[in-house]
């Protein structure tokens, strides 16, 4: 199978999807430099952390963007097609997170409330992918006109994290939503793999790719990582809270 095409998208389009993923990225960084300092660590202890996460970030943007930029990641007609490597990764990358030093400090030191107050992020991206959807450069079914319905994890992170916060809301609510939030992002994320020419389940005039291209490949490679990510660390801190 050839090249797909690459997406002819207005500036507002690309520049939002260039501007939230690396707003996320600056996001993680603090978050990780915080957690720090509510642990109490030593200075340089929280530098190293943080100046790790700063380059870690750096290093998978950038591997991702030149990815998609070389045209690597459209090329259908190989064997396996070099995109299917992408989720693996992503999935890959968010358990590391989740599950190592990495994420137990996050867990440890930031409030629950906070770890579910940052998944608020997919109520603007899904705007955002509705904008894709209004023009023509994502399918539909993609979007929350069709069969995407995170947004519901986006306009209920912060009521349901202030809540925590409050103590209005406890350990019940947080798991709901959080059980709610993954089968939602799943959801989407099954929706994108059958809609990629290699399965073409909505047909061939619905097909996803653009997200194969820069910088909309950072779509899944950092928003839904984020979001997997945060799913895992909300997931992990009710667990330990359980025990």
């Amino acid at each position: 199978m050839p090249l797909v095409a690459i997406p002819l998208a207005s500036q507002f389009l690309t520049g939002g999807f260039m501007a939230m993923p690396i707003a996320l990225a600056a996001l993680l960084v603090i978050g990780v430099h915080l957690a720090g300092r509510r642990l109490g660590e030593a200075p340089g202890v929280t530098r190293g952390w943080t100046t790790l996460t700063v380059m870690g970030a750096v290093a998978w943007l950038g591997a991702t963007w030149a990815a998609a930029e070389t045209g690597h990641l459209s090329r259908l007609d190989l064997r396996p097609p070099p995109f299917l490597a992408l989720p693996v990764a992503v999935v890959l990358l968010g358990a590391l997170m989740a599950f190592t030093r990495f994420g137990t400090r996050l867990i440890d030191g930031l409030p629950l409330a906070a770890l579910i107050g940052a998944q608020a992020f997919r109520f603007p991206l899904e705007l955002l992918m509705h904008r894709a959807y209004s023009e023509g450069v994502m399918p539909y079914q993609m979007s929350y006109t069709g069969w995407n319905f995170d947004i519901v994890t986006g306009l209920t992170a912060l009521p349901v994290a202030w809540a925590i916060h409050r103590g209005t809301g406890g350990r019940g609510l947080a798991l709901a939503w959080n059980a709610l939030g993954a089968l939602l992002l799943l959801n989407i994320v099954v929706i994108a793999v059958v809609s990629t020419p290699i399965v073409a389940m909505f047909g061939p005039d619905l097909l996803n790719t653009f997200v194969m291209f820069p910088p909309f490949v950072w779509l899944p490679a950092v928003m839904v990582l984020m979001a997997f990510t945060g799913h895992l660390l909300v997931a992990r801190a009710l667990r330990r809270s359980r025990s």
